[in-house]
């Protein structure tokens, strides 16, 4: 089994070439995943001259790790979301998202984009195990609110695949998301535009509004932090941070498997956290990814065993599946439930905390973030604003929270592995010359010795030995095995050390 995306195995992220010389635009976005691309594409049509820069190449990071369910069913259970926020609150986040499937379809529409979008019913159904009938009166409640905000749902006693009671969404969307960055991406450059792969964004000169590389720089007059965690920008590092800690950081799993044909569709059950699957029919037969086994970002040991038990989902209910790839991703869940889009300082924004809903939400973001830069009313804008008073979700912020301090203590008093029990292509955090280091063993014995402190607040790293990355239990840093930074919060890689 490759531990690849399935989208990284059919299409590769657009490859941009990185910032060489001076340029000048109106609005500068860090970030090319979802969010990035498509801002930079409403702005550019808008008739602002932008760019866009990522660290990796464009499409390389959350968005080519996703499951791609396009959708307006969020992470969360609607009736929770309407007694926690009010029902105003919980329709517009729905809203939301229909709005950026809309907006998907008018994209591929208007760029003829080949990014095999297409239209499939959604499930929310009985978790296996559950009491159906305590079940069906909780999913009646969903269907009748959903009803009640003016979207499609009809319930279900037997849905097609896993004959549960369900709520039956149609006309949901799925699609493959590197082929529609491609799509989107390569119309960006050009009039005054760009697009940089390869590039670091966080080299920010506050008093210059320029970012700077050691080849080149981008003058702006506004900024977009479009990055999967925000970058501190032109804010301070303590202001950056203590935003960092609203977002509680999850990692999620998936494998993608040949099954037997069922009906193209999208499933999420009702198990916290939940599986959730994508079935599809191509021209080569029938798959199915599943995903779960949601944990907090370094705060488990067996991430093996993550993959382990999905697989194991699958060979009970699909004997004759056949896994292909594996992958992990990261979610980031807010306090109250709803993302951070707008406003975070003067002429910077920032689009965060989507859960799993990156696709649209991202989509979504874009919209926002367009309207307030060219000075258009959104509706949606207070509801959304970074700043906003999470009364609802106080407890909640201090119970993602506590990890914070827990961990730091915890880890750093944490005892060391044995360097015997450090193997080839593996890491573990050991004491060399008295002092804690993370180190890797390559696959030909070399090793790499680091700090495992991470750069972001000072947590100590763990490694993860499925994804063999360097995970922080904190905040949900991510790093390579030798320390390059993969996610932040965290906005520089692991310190080298001897």
């Amino acid at each position: 089994m490759k531990k690849q995306s399935l989208w990284q195995a059919t299409a590769q992220p657009k490859d941009f070439a990185a910032l060489k010389g001076k340029v000048e635009v109106d609005v500068l976005i860090v970030g090319g995943g979802i969010t990035g691309i498509t801002t930079a594409y409403l702005l550019k049509k808008a008739g602002l001259k932008v760019a866009v820069v990522d660290q990796q190449a464009i499409g390389g990071g959350e968005t080519s790790h996703t499951t791609a369910h396009v959708t307006f069913v969020t992470d969360a259970r609607l009736s929770e979301l309407a007694k926690k926020l009010g029902k105003s609150a919980a329709q517009a986040l729905w809203d939301a998202g229909g709005t950026a499937m809309r907006q998907i379809e008018q994209i591929v529409e208007e760029l003829k984009i080949d990014c095999e979008l297409k239209r499939a019913p959604g499930y929310l159904f009985a978790a296996l195990g559950k009491d159906a009938d305590k079940e069906m009166k909780s999913l009646r409640e969903d269907a009748e609110l959903a009803e009640e905000f003016g979207f499609d749902a009809a319930l279900l006693q037997h849905d097609p695949v896993f004959e549960r009671p369900a709520i039956r969404f149609p006309n949901q969307l799925k699609f493959h998301p590197l082929k529609y960055l491609q799509g989107v991406g390569k119309t960006l450059p050009g009039n005054g535009s760009y697009v940089f792969g390869n590039t670091c964004g966080s080299e920010i000169d506050a008093e210059k509004h320029e970012l700077k590389t050691k080849e080149g720089s981008i003058g702006y007059r506004f900024l977009v932090s479009a990055t999967h965690t925000p970058i501190q920008g032109e804010r301070g590092t303590i202001g950056a941070a203590l935003f960092q800690t609203k977002l509680a950081a999850y990692s999620s799993y998936a494998i993608e498997a040949a099954i037997h044909c069922v009906p193209e569709s999208m499933f999420w059950d009702t198990n916290d956290p939940y599986l959730y699957f994508r079935f599809d029919r191509r021209e080569d037969g029938c798959s199915v990814i599943i995903g779960g086994e949601d944990h907090k970002t370094g705060q488990e040991t067996d991430t093996e065993a993550c993959y382990g038990r999905l697989e194991k989902f699958l060979k009970t209910h699909f004997p004759s599946a056949r896994s292909h790839h594996r992958w992990s991703g990261q979610v980031l869940e807010t306090p109250d439930g709803l993302p951070y889009i707008g406003r975070v300082g003067e002429k910077q924004y920032v689009a965060t905390g989507f859960s799993g809903n990156g696709i649209t939400l991202g989509t979504f973001s874009a919209m926002l973030i367009r309207d307030l830069i060219t000075d258009q009313k959104n509706a949606t804008a207070d509801l959304f604003d970074p700043s906003r008073k999470a009364f609802h979700g106080a407890w909640e912020y201090l119970r993602e929270n506590k990890d914070f301090p827990l961990h730091l203590i915890k880890d750093h008093l944490k005892p060391v592995e044995k360097e015997q029990d450090l193997h080839r292509s593996s890491g573990a955090i050991l004491r060399i010359g008295g002092k804690k280091r993370a180190v890797y063993c390559d696959s030909h014995g070399k090793r790499t010795i680091l700090s495992p402190i991470c750069p972001h607040m000072g947590c100590v790293v763990d490694w993860n030995p499925a994804e063999k990355t360097w995970d922080c239990p904190c905040h949900g840093s991510r790093f390579g095995p030798t320390g390059e930074l993969i996610a932040g919060p965290a906005e520089s890689p692991l310190e080298t050390a001897s």
